[in-house]
């Protein structure tokens, strides 16, 4: 029997389309003459769901009932939406539910119970599309993994159950077991047993990794892992949708770009399929038709160059100081004992004759608060240690780097004003590291895809950018004008060529009426406050206030724009390390006030006499699209950590104030709708500390999709979040503070052409505006796209650079953008500048940025 697997990851099984083209691929594998063995994922946010019951548990704070309830609902959800009896999933919600319950009478939370917990997610996954594959008349049946997956022994019980490994050499009887009259089998990935019968967890990236133990011991012809992006990119393209799609890798290769930081494969797969010498599929989900990526088993040699370019964050570095480690036999033994003593693994190593330099990777390693103290007291009698965090490596991937680093040299240009901790050159000739500041990273990986990859002719192992892959084809031109029918911009096109004489921001009443009516049908929020900061425009807040939208102000200067556009008095006041003279006159003037330090507080107590405040906490971890934009954690500089909220307290009460709000902001360009949720069951759970407390403020940073491919947040979700929130305290009020969401899609820039230029493969459109009127592409590496309004019906037909006048690199608009034949005079538009356009603008090089209207 020829076997093919295929592995369908957590969004790949979360709704009754992508079930359907799973459906699709079963039965053309078989009508190919090959028998599929398809391995599922749990449900798209179950597994987090349950991992965050287990840790409730072990808080001494589970509801097995209210966990098992949730996740009945959506799977139930789900079965309807297939067509399916939900009854198929009562016998593994039953055992869920005995052992919840059993774990949180005994308050037991060990990896076992963690391992028996977890792997709920891929059983019920499995049995809903089992159902399904079979009312479409298609005999897969259900296969429990357990009985053919059996776990190696592991030292530690954590890694015994939470990380263990299984063999992949071929299994005669697996073969025969599979090798029946079926169209195929339905499986679970991440799980396994051990040889007392126990379930297991392959740790993360285990559903990659099932996948290619059973393409391994059944010999499979081929390894697809399906996945929600068409294959692996020189880059990441949700970041730059000029990312290249990679058509043919060499499995090292591929392993490479995998532990430097991609998400696509896990790098634990590649080992079964390249022992097993299966070639490997990386395939999208939800556009199957695309040719995705090959990575062969075969190593195929080539010329050496630069494939793709991967990013990890959050590292941490580690340096290790001694004048006696300089010819000191077993200076590094002694060291790296210290590291495995505390259960760390080392990544990346650079040594000198007085130093050696180290990172630690998160993704793995626990790294729970103190852990790095204590790692800083161990190493002490050895060296003299310093540790830093918030760093991020880059690495260039590719086969025979050390050739061509003579080549690289312009491109290395870039680090010139950069602090570079760490220089790693690996040892299999397949990667070079730097290890820089996370907040540059994203900007810097923009500028250096644009100077490897931009203008490079398609062939073999290079093919289309992400933006050509789901740009409307040039010769479909109904469907072309109906992506652009969606955009406002779109049917005012006419009335803005007329705005376009000069550089302009443009916004669009009526796009920012449509905003604020959406925010305020959130059942669950009692007011709605409009983040001043992302827009300032006059008749903007004299529109939201008729709208009934309060106001957020970080300045004095942002509270007297809005008492000259509207006598509202629906202000918030949230400044962040405003000198004594400005908390002053806020209090004076009796503004709700967001205290955001213990300082202002513990030193200047009689301002706060007798007041009711709003107190900035931080959660601890941020979100968002950029590190700029990560508003909470250790390297953020805002809010109160929870550990001095008894310091807070004690203040408070000595000059007689009282907290009536909570108020958390943990990053923008959020788009999980959880976020949410979880920043307000932190604050409630605060709360208890401040039994006055009102209100919950949940901030903002509601995410807005700029690139191609990338979904809205969605409202629904959010709305039932939250309303979840209620639900669980009714007492608390829920605020939030949108700013950029409110006002991105209402604003464009537009620009005319002035030049165009030729260089080597790449092209360069100039406009007459640049990092003066819009700085976020420069300071962020953000996105927005870019279309030429004056021909926006013709073909695309050229890849271009869109660069301003300032004389700066970094005055880049737009990397690989796709254009129809440009010409000097035409109206480039510039999209979601509504936000953070204007408001951020400068006169750079004195020139004038663009001024802004409103039309409409």
């Amino acid at each position: 029997m020829r076997f093919t697997v295929l592995k369908f990851g957590g969004t790949s099984v979360s709704t009754a389309a992508r079930w359907a083209t799973i459906g699709d691929v079963v039965a053309a594998r078989r009508g190919a003459g090959l028998l599929p063995v398809v391995v599922c994922s749990a449900l798209s946010g179950v597994s987090n769901e349950l991992s965050a019951a287990v840790d409730a548990i072990a808080a001494g704070a589970g509801d097995p009932d209210a966990v098992v309830a949730s996740l009945s609902r959506r799977h139930a959800s789900l079965a309807r939406e297939l067509g399916v009896d939900p009854a198929v999933c009562t016998a593994e919600i039953d055992a869920l539910l005995r052992v919840l319950r059993g774990a949180t009478l005994l308050c037991e939370a060990g990896p076992k119970v963690r391992a028996r917990v977890m792997a709920a997610g891929e059983l019920l996954s499995t049995r809903l599309g089992a159902a399904f594959l079979a009312a479409r008349g298609l005999a897969v049946p259900w296969l429990d993994v357990r009985e053919i997956l059996v776990a190696e022994e592991s030292a530690g019980e954590a890694r015994h159950f939470l990380s263990a490994t299984c063999g992949f050499a071929r299994d005669p009887a697996a073969i025969a077991r599979l090798s029946g009259d079926v169209d195929g089998w339905l499986t679970q990935g991440f799980i396994a047993r051990d040889r007392g019968g126990a379930t297991v967890l392959l740790g993360r990236g285990g559903s990659d990794t099932s996948a290619a133990y059973l393409a391994a011991r059944l010999g499979a012809e081929a390894c697809e892992i399906w996945t929600d992006v068409p294959g692996m990119f020189t880059a990441n393209p949700r970041q730059i949708p000029g990312a290249r799609l990679l058509r043919a890798l060499e499995v090292e290769e591929a392993q490479e770009i995998a532990a430097a930081g991609a998400k696509v494969l896990h790098p634990r797969c590649l080992a079964p399929v390249k022992a097993a010498r299966i070639p490997l599929l990386v395939k999208c989900t939800e556009h199957p038709h695309l040719e995705g990526t090959r990575v062969s088993p075969d190593a195929a040699g080539g010329s050496a160059q630069v494939k793709a370019i991967a990013v990890r964050t959050g590292l941490v570095l580690v340096s290790l100081e001694t004048l006696g480690m300089w010819q000191q036999v077993g200076f590094l033994a002694d060291a790296f004992s210290v590291f495995k003593a505390h259960d760390f693994s080392i990544d990346l190593v650079s040594t000198s004759e007085t130093n050696v330099t180290v990172t630690l990777d998160p993704s793995a390693n626990a790294i729970g608060p103190g852990a790095l103290d204590a790692l800083e007291a161990a190493l002490r009698p050895v060296c003299t240690p310093a540790i830093v965090q918030g760093v991020a490596s880059i690495s260039l991937v590719g086969r025979g780097i050390r050739g061509i680093l003579h080549q690289l040299a312009p491109v290395l240009r870039l680090f010139e004003e950069q602090r570079v901790y760490l220089v790693s050159q690996a040892a299999n000739d397949l990667n070079l590291t730097l290890v820089v500041d996370q907040e540059q990273v994203d900007r810097l990986v923009v500028e250096l895809h644009g100077l490897l990859f931009a203008g490079k002719a398609k062939d073999a192992t290079l093919g289309p950018t992400w933006a050509e892959l789901f740009a409307p084809a040039p010769q479909a031109p109904n469907r072309k004008r109906a992506k652009r029918e969606g955009a406002w911009w779109a049917a005012e096109r006419d009335a803005l060529l007329a705005l376009a004489d000069r550089p302009r921001f443009v916004l669009h009443g009526p796009t920012l009426d449509r905003a604020a009516e959406a925010i305020q049908r959130l059942s669950s929020v009692e007011a709605v406050f409009y983040a001043v900061k992302a827009n300032p425009h006059p008749a903007l807040l004299a529109r939201f206030a008729a709208a009934g939208l309060g106001f957020e102000c970080v300045s004095p200067g942002e509270v007297a724009a809005v008492r000259a556009a509207t006598p509202t008095d629906r202000l918030l006041y949230t400044p962040n390390f405003a000198a004594r003279s400005e908390v002053a006159a806020a209090l004076g003037a009796g503004l709700r006030f967001t205290l955001d330090n213990l300082h202002p507080v513990e030193q200047w107590p009689e301002l706060f006499r007798g007041a009711d405040l709003h107190v900035r906490l931080d959660p601890g971890r941020g979100r968002g699209h950029h590190a700029h934009v990560r508003t909470a954690g250790a390297t953020s500089k805002f809010g109160i950590s929870p550990e001095q909220l008894p310091a807070l307290r004690e203040a408070l009460a000595a000059c007689g104030a009282r907290v009536v709000g909570l108020h958390a902001h943990v990053g923008s360009g959020i788009l999980q709708p959880e976020t949410w949720a979880e920043t307000a069951s932190f604050l409630a759970e605060a709360a208890e500390l401040f039994p006055e407390v009102e209100v919950l403020d949940l901030g903002g940073g509601l995410g807005v999709p700029a690139r191609p491919g990338q979904r809205p947040l969605d409202l629904e979700a959010l709305d039932a979040a939250l309303t979840a929130v209620r639900r669980a305290w009714p007492r608390y009020a829920l605020w939030l503070e949108p700013g950029r969401w409110l006002v991105s899609e209402a604003g464009v820039l537009l620009a005319r052409v002035t030049q165009l230029k030729r260089k080597g493969d790449l092209t360069y459109v100039g406009v007459e505006t640049g990092m003066n009127s819009l700085i976020r592409p420069a300071l962020y590496g953000a996105f927005h796209d870019i279309v030429n309004l004056t021909r926006l019906d013709e073909p695309l037909e050229m890849v271009a650079n869109v660069v301003g006048p300032i004389c700066e690199t970094g005055d880049t608009l737009g990397f690989s953008r796709r254009l129809p034949a440009t010409r000097e005079g035409d109206v480039l538009l510039i999209a979601h500048t509504g936000a953070y356009g204007r408001s951020m603008s400068s006169w750079y090089n004195l020139r004038d940025p663009a001024e802004e209207v409103l039309l409409g």
